[in-house]
């Protein structure tokens, strides 16, 4: 008797898990849940990248475009913007805490969190903490999201944090469906995302 009361309560306590988790995430479009659930996982794992393409930012004050450089080692980030709104190059080095930007011309800066270094120093409010995930295709997993899906399962939409993000077409790469094109839409700011290069790897088992 005990261990049938056991057995139903792991039950009702796991349906509760999986209703938390997908209350925070609302899904609709055309794809197939469960294929998407299983390339979501696949891409959740993927933890190490380097990214080559370009990026354009539009905002009230300025816009233009230049050349993006990402390397992600699991919780370490370097991103080199170089040319983008005539400001030359800037370096975005860091990990959760600990995160520095380098202008050219200006120096360096330190803060705890990305979003207050580019905010403050470059007039950007752009959730780079985000970015990590929705860059592979992915929300964010620590708010809430509404996703739509495209006809292979993959992210056609997403809604988060005040942001809409479009995924415009994908590419594959050793095994991986990753975003080739991005446009990012924001209260102030609209970003566009151009990757010409994925090398996605695994590095955390």
């Amino acid at each position: 008797m005990f261990m049938r009361h056991l057995i139903v309560f792991s039950f009702i306590a796991l349906l509760a898990g999986c209703a938390g988790f997908g209350a925070r995430e609302s899904v609709q479009g055309q794809g197939n849940t469960a294929q998407w659930r299983e390339y979501k996982q696949q891409l959740t794992g993927l933890d190490g990248w380097q990214i080559n393409g370009k990026i354009g930012i539009r905002a009230p004050k300025d816009s233009g475009s230049g050349t993006l450089f990402w390397l992600q080692r699991q919780d370490y980030y370097d991103i080199r913007l170089s040319g983008p709104l005539g400001r030359g190059a800037a370096r975005l080095t860091g990990r959760p805490g600990k995160v520095s930007l380098e202008v050219a011309n200006q120096g360096r800066y330190d803060a705890t969190s990305p979003e207050t270094l580019l905010e403050e120093q470059l007039g950007w409010k752009l959730p780079v903490s985000n970015l990590a995930w929705w860059v592979r295709g992915l929300p964010a997993p620590d708010s809430k999201s509404r996703l739509t899906l495209d006809t292979d399962s993959r992210l056609a939409n997403l809604e988060q944090d005040g942001w809409q993000v479009e995924y415009l077409s994908y590419a594959e790469q050793n095994g991986y469906w990753l975003p080739e094109r991005i446009k990012l839409h924001g209260t102030d700011l609209d970003v566009t995302l151009v990757i010409k290069e994925w090398q996605p790897r695994k590095l955390g088992q």
